[in-house]
Parts: C-alpha cells; structure tokens; sequence
C-alpha cells in the first residue's frame, strides 16, 4: 500500500503530512475498507471570479484590522493538474495589520461548485508562516478530501512569511499576538464574508481540523471564540506552548552544558530496543507497538537499571547509559516544573513516555551531533531543543545573541513577567469550555502515546482537569479524546488513518457520538493493518485469536 502525501503542513523541520491511501500490497497483513463511493451534493449557484479584487473593510472583522484585499479567484477545473478537490474557487487574498511594520495574514479560500453547506477552517503547523491551502485531506484521513466533499476550505500562514524554525517574528508584536490566536478569528470572518457573497448564505456548520500547533489552534478556537465553531479536530495539540519551549531548553542544557550528557543516537535506539523487549507483548502482541503504557511503566525502574553503565564502565560504551546520559533521559522523563505560575496558574509541563516506547532518534528527536551548532538546527541538535533556544532568543529576551545555555529557566528574574505573559497569547491551556458546550460544539482530539514533540501526558492532563472541573458525564457529551499506541508525531511505528472528519460531523449533525474507531496503519513497513482507535485510558488488547493485523481481533481495555 502506498502513502501520498497531498497537503503538506509544516511542523518544524518535518511535516504533519497529510496522507491518503492506495490498497493493501501483498503481505501487508490486511487492507483499508473499500472507500464507499463519494456522494456528491447538488451543484450551488455561486459567484467567483467577480470576488477578485474586492476590498472588505475592517468592519467585517472581529478584531482591529485594516480590512482584506482579495488578490485574485478563480475557478479550478475537474480536470486541472494534480487536482484531487472537484470544481471549485480558489480564492487569495491578505488581511492587513494595523501597524504598517507587521506582515500580513495572507490566506487561501476554496469554494466548491457542489457545496454542502460546510466550512472548515484548516490549522497550521511549527510556526506556520506558510499559507495552509485547504486543498487534499485532513492529516490522517483516508481518500476524499473535504472540498471534494463538498466542504468550503481555508487556511492561512497565521501572520508571517517563512517557517525556518527560527521564529524571527518573535520580534513583532502584532505578529506575535497574530500567530498566538488573533489570525485565527481575523481569517475566519473574512472567509465567511466571501462565502456568504458567493453562495448568498453563510454556512450552516463551521468546523476546524489541525494538528500539533494547529492542534492549539483548535482548542484556541474553542476558548477564545467558542461561538464561532460547531466543531473541532485538534489532534497532539501544542497546549502548553511555553511550557514545551522551556522544557526543550532544558534537555538541551542537560545534553550541552553537563559534561557527558550528550546521547549518541545509537544508545537511543539500544534504549528503545530494550523498551520493546520488556514491553511489547504486554498486550498480548508481540508487534512492535507498545500498548499498555501503565504496565510499561511500572517496569521503568527495572529498565533504567539494565541500561545504567557499571561504574568501571567507559564513557563511550556503546552498551549502556552512564548516569549523565540518563540524567539527560530523566529531564525528558520527569518533564517541567516552575517554581512559578503562568498563565491559567499554570507551572507544569508533564514529561514524555521515554521509556514506554518512544523513539528519540528522528528528525524530531533528540541530538545527532555531540557539538552545540551556533544555530541549533533540528536534526542536529534536537528539535525541542532547537525550537527552545529559537523562543528564548526571538519571543522571549528579544535577542538573537542571547544564549539559551545560560537561560536560567528556573529563575528567569526579568523575562518573567515576558514569560507568563507570552504563555497567555499563544497557549491553550484555559479550561474554561463552558461556552462552547452550551452552544453543543464538539471535540474530537487523537494524539500518539509515543509522541515525540508534544508530550501524550500534557494533553492528558488537560483532559484531566476537563473531568474535574465538568465531570465525566458532560466531558463526554462534547469531547472524545483517543491516545494512539506506537504513533510519534507524525511518524511511528503505526500511523492511523482515520476519518475524523466524518465522524466529527456526524455527531455534530446527527448526534452519532463517535465510539472505539477503527484506525488503519499508513506506517510503510506494516502499512494496511488495522487496530481499535480506543477512547483514553482504554488500548487495545489482543483476544489471543486471529490475525494480528486485523482491528476485530482487539478489545478495548482499561489499564
């Protein structure tokens, strides 16, 4: 079976990819659902062309602009290269910024000829500052993209060109506020002025879908503009965004500046062998994926012991950890703690599932390279560590010569009032969702317990704290929340697909509540098996009959 990637989101140095599917080939162990023909909705009257160059004013906005521009529309044929979507409009434009000096939010909108009475704002990636087309699938779906749905689609670059991972826009104000949540609203109300002047109507569901920071994004929406979504996909969302950046600070500071605490990729990989051997079959299979992660854990001391080096041990024993190694481990482990609140009272960051089958040696793993690069790069020097220095030089001291070695996270003394002030303009970390469950809006958010990037226990606990402050009966009326065995941020050893959207929209316009889903894998050595996709704390379980490759002979199980 072949993964093709349509819509590429970018998330740092690798992409939330968005990936449709092809059959099972030989020996994949099982394959996709046949994909049940596409019912098309009736062709819309609709204007297009005549949008082109059009001025809205700022009075169509929900917050202070100076109004959009639209640079040009046009309608895309059926038969148009590389075209996947239908017939539809594409639309371009720019909302400009109120001080001259930021960049404008530049925008794409897509208006299908066979419309279905739906919008879906699409989430960016990293640190955006590419336009999100709206075009091809959502991240993780199976064939039959939204706009060919009949769905109209957009996206934005959230205020700012280019997405080198530095974050130089750090430096702007309205570029900052832009990027933390304002975009957001300023795109969505232009889009829905130019659908309502193409098809004489404004949507009848408005809906949202992104991923890692498109997945703050989402729960961004629910909190700062609850009225304006039906809906939402927010998949390994970027929660706690300062909270990440600061904890990649510190891993960089335990692999750099303790002597001996840099981790060759190679005793990651002994690491996540070991990790393999002892957890694996804790669920019955024996298939590369660890699934109980509670039953993992409970071993994690006896695996940390039998990775220590002996004290006669050399540094450079390629057969274990020394204790300098695994302190740089137990950093990622035990995650950031503040003696200090942020926003929302916050002073948490949970750590990773480090020794519960994560593996560390990817594009966004941890350090391939002994030596600090004046730059930190992402593969070089570690992607939360590289994105950490990024924040410290460009959001948060306002200097790109500062050192983020130096950067006493702890105590930062006068960036504090900078720190908890940015944690309040780009996180997502209020629980207050009373708005967006009174008006019936749903959430649906999946998320690799394997994650890399953000870690699977920070989105956790926020649901958490969404149990004990509604309950669980009402946390259950709009959330649904699945937590992936094997899957990393956007890799993994089993990389589900899914359509969420489908199911998001059938529980916000039939009240279908989406239960155990059945995920299929895109990764490319198991590519066609399937698994339960469980609601959390549940994972799958196998009966001890049949196929493993095959989601039926699973049970969802509580740990």
């Amino acid at each position: 079976m072949t993964a093709r990637v349509r819509n590429a989101c970018a998330v740092g140095a690798l992409v939330w990819t968005s990936l449709a599917m092809g059959r099972g080939t030989p020996g994949s162990g099982g394959e996709k659902a046949p994909v049940p023909p596409l019912r098309l909705p009736p062709t819309v009257p609709m204007r297009c062309t005549e949008l082109a160059g059009l001025a809205l004013p700022a009075s169509e906005i929900g917050l202070p602009t100076r109004g959009a521009q639209i640079d040009s529309a046009a309608m895309i044929a059926i038969a148009a290269p590389g075209n996947v979507d239908g017939e539809y409009c594409r639309v371009v434009g720019s909302i400009k910024p109120l001080k001259a000096s930021a960049p404008d939010i530049r925008f794409e909108l897509n208006l299908p000829r066979r419309w279905n009475g739906r919008a879906l704002q699409f989430g960016g990636g990293g640190y955006s500052g590419v336009v999100v087309s709206g075009t091809g699938t959502v991240p993780f779906s199976p064939d039959q993209p939204p706009l060919a749905r009949g769905y109209a689609t957009f996206g934005d670059d959230s205020g700012h060109v280019g997405n080198p991972g530095l974050a130089a826009f750090g430096l702007v104000d309205e570029a900052v506020i832009n990027f933390g949540y304002a975009h957001l609203k300023k795109t969505h109300d232009v889009a829905l002025a130019l659908i309502a002047r193409s098809y004489g109507r404004l949507p009848e569901k408005m809906y949202f879908a992104g991923g890692s920071t498109g997945g703050r994004e989402g729960y961004t929406v629910i909190q700062r503009f609850p009225d304006d979504y039906d809906g939402v996909i927010a998949n390994s969302p970027a929660l706690n965004f300062s909270g990440v950046r600061l904890l990649g600070v510190q891993v960089g500071q335990a692999e750099y500046r303790n002597p001996g605490g840099f981790i060759p990729p190679a005793l990651l990989d002994l690491m996540y062998r070991r990790t393999l051997a002892a957890c694996d079959a804790l669920d019955g299979a024996a298939d590369g994926i660890v699934s109980n992660v509670a039953a993992c854990r409970a071993l994690e001391p006896q695996l940390i012991q039998s990775l220590r080096c002996a004290p006669q041990a050399q540094a450079e024993d390629d057969n274990c950890l020394t204790d300098a190694q695994l302190k740089t481990l137990l950093v990622l482990r035990d995650g950031l703690q503040l003696p200090y609140p942020l926003a929302w009272g916050i002073s948490r960051y949970r750590g990773y599932n480090v020794f519960q089958g994560t593996h560390f040696t990817g594009m966004l793993g941890l350090a391939h390279s002994a030596e600090r690069l004046p730059e930190p790069g992402f593969f070089s020097n570690g992607y939360l560590y590289a994105q950490g220095d990024a924040y410290i030089r460009y959001f948060v001291t306002r200097d790109d010569t500062a050192s983020s070695m130096q950067f006493d996270v702890q105590h930062p003394g006068r960036y504090l009032p900078r720190l908890v002030d940015l944690s309040g303009t780009i996180g997502a970390m209020n629980p207050d969702m009373s708005r967006f469950i009174a008006h019936g809006g749903k959430l649906i958010t999946l998320q690799g317990l394997a994650d890399e990037v953000i870690s699977p226990n920070q989105t956790i606990a926020y649901y958490r704290a969404l149990i004990a402050r509604y309950g669980d009966a009402q946390v259950d009326s709009f959330m649904r929340l699945y937590m992936v065995p094997g899957f990393q941020h956007g890799n993994g050893v089993f990389i589900p697909s899914v359509d969420m959207l489908g199911a998001l929209d059938d529980w916000v316009t039939h009240g279908l509540a989406p239960q155990t889903l059945v995920a299929v894998d895109l990764a490319r050595a198991t590519n066609g098996r399937s698994r339960p996709l469980c609601r959390y704390p549940a994972f799958p379980r196998y009966t001890g009959h049949g196929n493993l490759d095959r989601a039926e002979n699973f049970r969802c199980v509580e740990p």
